[in-house]
């Protein structure tokens, strides 16, 4: 190994040790490493990617926590990176692209192989807030014509492989689903049972590649499942969303919620990460409107001078009204926000929360104005 490939594994544990991780590569948890190599400059931590194991390499890229590996690729060597990206999951690679810039996108989709090209190029046409955006090609796939002894074997060469298992899907000649067993039910199955006859005959959940990834968690969450099939109109069977690829998404849309709730533009990258443009073009759109309607709130009082001039003591008040409105303002946006991430109600039913709003703000005003007038 050359000075080059140590001096970068060298950083890399250093930062590791200042992480609390274990400071043996061996024995550190990919998520560790992903965190320090955050904390690399793209270049050295590109270089301590590769000098890692190829398969721990893998793994890192796959993390979600690695919030850097889109300028580590601009960095790598074009073989270096094809070896990498035929080695992650297709929805990982998916991610992947969507965080390229479009020139490394296009150089390097020319240098995978047509098949995976053509996954890759298919999950990419789907929003990435949809199912077909999140969804997975890798998944554990038995004809109707074989039995549970044949799935069971299936299952233990894919076991063998990086291709994860969380349900067995059925599939007819034609590539349509025809059931989900799960691995209990193949297990616990009689030898040479019909895998069309194991298990209990229940109805299929599954969604359609544009249904929205919050509609996928709520399914995932109502019928307690690991995984859920996205089908097209045919019924034929396109991929898997498994669940820690949808508490993922739900982070990102949360996060998004956060930045709106906030008064800003949903911010796409981690903090330290964001350019100082981009964070004065997502800020100060809703600071302005805020400012503009501050300034009609001046404009109104302004009109009314001369009555406050006459009695002082009302000028006293105004702090206090704002500070309640806004108190107000912000108890009702949480409440409705968070029923709408709930599904509790829709943006149809603003009219249902107009009439049920309006009369709570007038009884909460009188019990305040009731306060103020004791006082």
């Amino acid at each position: 190994m050359s000075q080059t490939e140590v001096a970068p594994k060298a950083e890399l544990l250093e930062q590791l040790r200042r992480l609390g991780a274990p400071d043996d590569l061996a024995r550190a948890h990919p998520v560790d490493i992903a965190e320090a190599l955050n904390l690399l400059d793209p270049r050295v931590a590109g270089r301590a990617l590769c000098s890692l194991p190829f398969d721990l390499a893998v793994r890192v890229l796959e993390q979600p926590e690695f919030e850097r590996r889109a300028a580590l690729f601009e960095d790598l060597p074009a073989e270096d990176a094809v070896l990498l990206i035929r080695a992650m999951s297709p929805d990982q690679q998916a991610d992947l692209f969507r965080e390229l810039p479009p020139a490394d996108c296009s150089r390097l989709l020319a240098l995978i192989d047509p098949p995976m090209r053509t996954t890759l190029e298919q999950l990419l046409s789907y929003p990435h807030d949809t199912a077909g955006g999140i969804m997975t090609t890798d998944y554990a796939s038995v004809p109707s014509s074989w039995t549970a002894d044949q799935a069971i074997d299936h299952i233990r060469r894919a076991g063998r492989t990086r291709k994860p298992v969380y349900a067995i899907y059925v599939v007819g000649p034609d590539q349509r689903l025809v059931r989900v067993v799960s691995l209990r039910e193949v297990l616990a199955a009689e030898r040479g049972t019909p895998i069309t006859g194991v298990g209990e005959h229940r109805r299929m959940v599954v969604v359609k590649p544009t249904t929205d990834r919050e509609e996928v968690a709520r399914l995932l969450s109502k019928y307690n499942l690991l995984a859920v099939p996205v089908v097209d109109d045919a019924q034929r069977l396109l991929g898997t969303v498994t669940v820690d690829d949808v508490i993922d998404a739900l982070v990102r849309e949360q996060t998004e919620d956060v930045h709106k709730f906030g008064g800003l533009e949903a911010l796409d990258e981690p903090y330290p990460n964001i350019a100082f443009t981009t964070m004065i073009r997502k800020r100060a759109g809703w600071l302005c409107a805020l400012f503009i309607s501050e300034m009609l709130t001046a404009t109104a009082m302004q009109h009314f001078q001369a009555e406050l001039s006459q009695a002082l003591v009302l000028s006293l008040f105004i702090p206090l009204i704002m500070s309640s409105g806004g108190n107000s303002g912000s108890q009702a946006t949480s409440l409705i926000i968070r029923a709408l991430a709930l599904r509790e109600v829709r943006l149809g039913d603003w009219w249902r929360v107009a009439v049920r709003e309006l009369p709570a703000g007038l009884v909460l005003g009188a019990i305040l104005g009731v306060i103020g007038v004791l006082r």
